[in-house]
């Protein structure tokens, strides 16, 4: 299939993602694969370009409560040429405690802070599902037709 910078990009999935997005197959594939970080990436591209895709429940108790574990896999995102963290609920939502977690918002608030400032890995807030599967494709989209052109 021909995209717009010759051939479709073709988007790696991590095999441990249980519930991965569906793509617009007009506009990309994929591949399912282990990936050395993140969730989403690009075939030939894996440690180049990575999102780490977190719904806000899963980011919340990753943040807060599994922080070493996540700092390690921020380390790893921010020695990448482009990578960052996709969190399918809206700033709102964080700030309103639309989340089963005892974390104090404030804290969550803080800790993304400091994801992008100490890690230097930008967070991104979704708003939903398909609002987040949108821009992932829409990332890894452009970064691909950034990479094939020079």
């Amino acid at each position: 299939m021909e995209g717009l910078s010759g051939t479709l990009p073709v988007i790696a999935i991590d095999t441990r993602e249980q519930e991965p997005y569906g793509f617009d197959p007009s506009r990309v594939t994929t591949v399912r694969r282990a990936l050395p970080a993140g969730d989403y990436s690009l075939a030939g591209k894996e440690t180049e370009v990575a999102i780490e895709r977190k719904s806000l429940e899963d980011f919340v108790a990753t943040a807060i409560h599994a922080r070493e574990r996540f700092a390690r896999e921020l380390r790893r995102l921010a020695a990448y040429d482009f990578a960052c963290v996709i969190v399918e609920a809206s700033m709102e939502d964080l700030l309103q405690h639309r989340y089963r977690s005892g974390a104090d918002p404030r804290s969550v608030f803080g800790a993304t802070l400091s994801i992008v400032l100490d890690h230097r890995v930008p967070v991104f807030f979704c708003s939903d599902r398909q609002i987040a599967c949108r821009y992932v494709e829409g990332l890894l989209t452009h970064y691909h037709r950034r990479t094939v052109s020079g």
